[in-house]
């Protein structure tokens, strides 16, 4: 079992940064890949990015591919999302979520999720 709690959302202009933070509780964090997803308002929760628990292989959505940077500290059972040059587009709730299955892309795969975070881009 696999308890997450996000953190570091918030409201920022365009072209800002922000840090978001996944803490888990369980005894097996460091066996879990773990992803971040957005929703945002009327739309899908989709994937913004994955890393593995070897921390070897990491995803990216083509919309966030060179701005944003997965990360996670298994000591700390963190798993941290460095999100830079924002954008009003990236405005939506955060999940982090982990999964020890395959597909990592898809929302179906991930057992377990956070309550969410929410990050709001003005232009």
């Amino acid at each position: 079992q696999v308890q997450l709690v996000e953190s570091g959302g918030g409201l920022v202009q365009a072209g800002g940064s922000l840090r978001l933070s996944c803490a888990a509780t369980g005894r097996t964090f460091s066996s879990y890949t773990m992803g971040w997803f957005r929703q945002a308002p009327g739309k899908e929760r989709d994937i913004v990015a994955a890393i593995s628990w070897t921390m070897r292989t990491t995803y990216y959505a083509d919309s966030v591919k060179g701005r944003f940077t997965i990360s996670r500290d298994n000591a700390k059972n963190t798993v941290y999302l460095e999100m830079n040059s924002l954008e009003p587009e990236d405005t939506a709730v955060y999940y982090c979520a982990a999964t020890n299955r395959g597909g990592w892309t898809l929302r179906g795969t991930y057992d377990y999720w956070g309550q969410g975070t929410q990050v709001t881009v003005s232009s």
